[in-house]
């Protein structure tokens, strides 16, 4: 992509919702490129979408994105409380949902900002989405260890978080085998069983429970008690914090008013320790590996796409492209309308082929009986 439409001078540049390996990536792409080829003034918008809200921008230099290639986490800071539309205002001690989109207009066209490249997964996608709506141009850049964004096959993050998960795992499967324990591993994921799925057969899990498949518990025992009928002394189960049994809901472990996303799972491995028990009497531990998942170093892959999608963010804006979402698919770079993917989520399809694979390695999902009684 190297037509020339746009009259771009300044860009921002900013990362919401949940942290992850490979954001300080993409920042780096970015302002090294528009700096060193395109000569385009950057400014970084800290705290997401709060530092839009507050006018809390700075300008980044190439000094400042130097020697972050390798650092987890984001340099300019993110923030996943901080809904443009529905920004919390606290007035004579009560608080309400307030627009503050003109607010935000107003900063960054004060800043002078052209268009800004925001990074981030389907509720950041959401939030820009509604400020293009207002007049504000924005370029996204998928970013989420979920891997759950529409439109692409791949978002940064998801490599190293599925590395940082399967390693844990690796870690557990020894002392489940010294204390002949079924030990329960909870995985992030949200809605989405992306992460579980990957890290559960990379990790050679005997149970995988993704929030696509309904589980029932008797199902599961059935795996773990004929297991150690047959000799395996042992179990894993990884199990996405997302799961739900036949018929039944999603365990929250609480609600965030003040949240685009208030609904906050977690605790599913917890009661998958006591249901087992209850019903085996087998020995069981539940590990939640939650935020581990989002920090550390990001993978060569990870540092590798954030890199390219950086790079093609910054070519895709002086192309004049606006309130696009560049994504990767099929092995290339490519990009499609913000709208298309803001606040909708991309799921494991019952058939998918790992899913397929595993069955038939005798990976037990939860959903039917696979050994005889």
């Amino acid at each position: 992509m190297t037509a020339k439409k746009a009259k771009i001078k300044t860009i921002g540049i900013m990362s919401g919702g949940g942290d992850c390996p490979g954001i300080n990536a993409v920042i780096r792409a970015v302002t090294k490129t528009a700096i060193h080829k395109h000569r385009l003034k950057v400014v970084g918008i800290l705290d997401g979408f709060l530092g839009l809200i507050e006018n809390r921008l700075q300008e980044l230099g190439w000094g400042d994105v130097s020697n972050i290639l390798t650092l987890g986490g984001t340099i300019l800071g993110t923030s996943n409380k901080a809904d443009p539309a529905a920004y919390p205002i606290r007035k004579k001690g009560k608080t309400k949902l307030t627009d503050v989109r003109a607010r935000c207009l107003h900063h960054a066209r004060r800043a002078g900002l052209d268009i800004i490249v925001v990074i981030g997964g389907d509720g950041t996608m959401a939030c820009a989405q509604g400020l293009a709506q207002k007049g504000l141009n924005f370029i996204g850049v998928p970013k989420t260890i979920d891997n759950d964004l529409p439109g692409t096959d791949v978002t940064f993050g998801f490599d190293t978080a599925v590395s940082t998960a399967t390693e844990a795992i690796d870690k557990v499967h020894t002392t489940a085998s010294s204390h002949h324990r079924v030990m329960i591993v909870e995985v992030m994921g949200r809605y989405a069983g992306w992460l579980a799925l990957h890290a559960g057969v990379a990790s050679g899990s005997d149970v995988i429970l993704i929030p696509e498949i309904p589980y029932s518990l008797d199902a599961i025992c059935n795996c773990v008690r004929q297991r150690s009928r047959y000799g395996k002394r042992f179990s894993i189960i990884t199990v996405a914090e997302g799961a739900r049994p036949k018929g039944g809901k999603m365990t929250v472990m609480k609600k965030i008013k003040d949240s685009p996303d208030p609904i906050r799972l977690g605790g599913i491995a917890n009661k998958l320790q006591y249901g087992i028990e209850t019903k085996t009497h087998l020995d069981c531990r539940a590990v939640v590996l939650g935020h581990v998942q989002r920090g550390g170093i990001p993978t060569a892959f990870d540092r590798a796409l954030a890199s390219g999608l950086g790079y093609y963010a910054v070519e895709s804006l002086m192309a004049g492209q606006k309130n696009k979402l560049v994504v990767h698919n099929q092995g290339e770079i490519g990009s499609i309308d913000l709208a298309r993917i803001a606040g909708k989520s991309r799921r494991v399809p019952a058939d998918h082929p790992l899913i397929e694979a595993a069955r038939a390695l005798g990976t037990s999902f939860g959903d039917k009986i696979i050994f005889p009684a």
